[in-house]
């Protein structure tokens, strides 16, 4: 009879045959997985909370009010998912803004997104 080798001892029973014994490594995994797709989720509705919310601020610069602006909003967040990204969003309030005559520099858009994506990223963690 030859002895155990060693950790033989610690180690787990086998799962029966047929089925797959999850390791850490594997459980790891998937919880890696799941909180990188809960990130990419929650990233995903910040950023469209926070082009909603820089459509309403570009309705008020634009006098836009009421159900208009809440419509205008919903055009904004649309553009960034049929132009391509942030540059389609600065670009459609710039186009929209500068047909009324509104000079805003795409500057001030920006930085007008950033401080909208801290509230945004806030009310999408309190589930507002």
């Amino acid at each position: 009879m030859q002895a155990p080798g060693r950790n033989e001892a610690t180690r787990p029973n086998p799962a029966p045959r047929g089925t797959l014994a999850m390791t850490t490594f594997d459980k790891r995994e998937e919880a890696f997985e799941k909180k990188f797709a809960l990130d990419e989720e929650q990233k995903f509705k910040a950023e469209a909370r926070r082009n909603r919310l820089l459509g309403l601020w570009a309705a008020g610069k634009l006098g836009i009010s009421g159900d208009a602006a809440n419509a205008y909003a919903r055009e904004v967040v649309a553009a960034e998912f049929s132009e391509g990204g942030d540059a389609a969003v600065v670009g459609k309030l710039m186009s929209d803004l500068a047909a009324k005559g509104i000079a805003i520099p795409e500057t001030e858009i920006r930085d007008q997104m950033s401080e909208l994506m801290t509230q945004a990223i806030a009310q999408v963690k309190a589930g507002a």
